[in-house]
């Protein structure tokens, strides 16, 4: 045997054993704890998404998983660790639609599409418009009347530039003609204890981060998108019977890793992911926060965020939307 034959056979012996070793890894994942992280701080609704779909993956696979907060940054610092980790499925990442807006907005150290893999959308949620009690309206018309009669006297809370509940706020302007100054916070938890405080006047939420306030009376809610009413809010008006027809506020959560995750891995992640959003006790949680399972595959998704991408996008430039500092 000549020295370049011997030479081709080990390097072929050890490609093989390398495609053995990775095949065996995948075929074995999870062998440990997997990291869950979460671009906001805790206290909005994120965190308690998380921590559900992370429970049952570790009822399902025996193996931790490790919702880790990172918050700040207009959820750039947690996506930024999330693209710097390996693609190995031990890191994963709870995103909203924040994720495909902020990017048009101000510089990411990352590109929203091309430097993660999605693994599945896991809920939507329609959005509030919640105020302070001190604020004189008993429903949708006055409080637009009101604010029209003190254009930018009103302050409006977000948890971050370029979130869901911002981009509602600043349609809103569009669509009522209302001007309003806009307070950034990092995340739900600081602006939903700024807006019971007095602090600011109204806030875009989630059902979930405010349903528990308007029914002890801290908060009231003008409207809440969607087509029909939540069973979780029976006495709140959607939008279209409040007097404001055809405001959508939608916003989807899914998971994403860091690209280049391998095929087997995503379709693990994915596959049992739809299973725990199809089980009741897993429906039950989330329409008592307010959500519903949305259920999706990773081309699906991927294919929705490049939507959502271009959408949000424009809508940034055509309403103006600057990014508050």
């Amino acid at each position: 045997m000549t020295s370049v034959a011997a030479a081709a056979r080990t390097l072929s012996a050890f490609a093989l054993i390398a495609y053995i070793g990775v095949a065996t890894a995948q075929q074995a994942y999870p062998n440990k704890p997997i990291r869950f992280i979460v671009p906001y701080p805790p206290g909005g609704t994120t965190t308690p998404l998380a921590r559900v779909i992370g429970e049952k993956l570790t009822e399902s696979w025996g193996q931790a998983v490790l919702v880790d907060n990172r918050g700040g940054g207009n959820t750039i610092i947690g996506s930024e660790a999330a693209a710097k980790s390996a693609p190995d499925g031990y890191t994963i990442l709870l995103v909203a639609q924040t994720h495909v807006v902020v990017p048009s907005l101000l510089p990411t150290p990352y590109d929203a599409i091309k430097d993660f893999d999605p693994i599945g959308t896991v809920s939507s949620t329609e959005y509030v418009l919640a105020l302070h009690p001190s604020v004189p309206a008993n429903n949708l018309r006055e409080f637009i009347a009101l604010a029209k009669s003190k254009p930018g006297t009103l302050n409006y809370a977000s948890s971050g530039g370029g979130t869901t509940n911002h981009l509602s706020a600043a349609l809103f302007e569009s669509r009522t003609g209302v001007k309003m100054q806009h307070i950034p916070y990092k995340g739900s938890g600081p602006a939903l204890t700024d807006l019971i405080g007095g602090q600011v006047q109204l806030y875009f939420s989630a059902p979930l981060v405010v349903m528990p306030h308007v029914k002890t009376g801290k908060l009231k809610a003008m409207a809440i998108s969607g087509d029909t009413r939540q069973a979780g809010l029976p006495q709140v008006p959607t939008f279209a019977e409040a007097g404001l027809p055809n405001f959508e506020l939608k916003a989807w959560y899914g998971i994403l890793s860091p690209a280049g995750l391998p095929k087997a891995v995503s379709d693990k992640l994915s596959t049992e992911i739809a299973r725990i959003l199809a089980m009741p006790e897993v429906n039950e949680k989330m329409s008592g926060q307010g959500m519903e399972p949305f259920i999706s595959t990773p081309d699906q998704f991927a294919a929705r965020m490049k939507a959502d991408f271009a959408k949000f996008a424009q809508l940034v430039k055509t309403a103006n939307i600057k990014l508050d500092q």
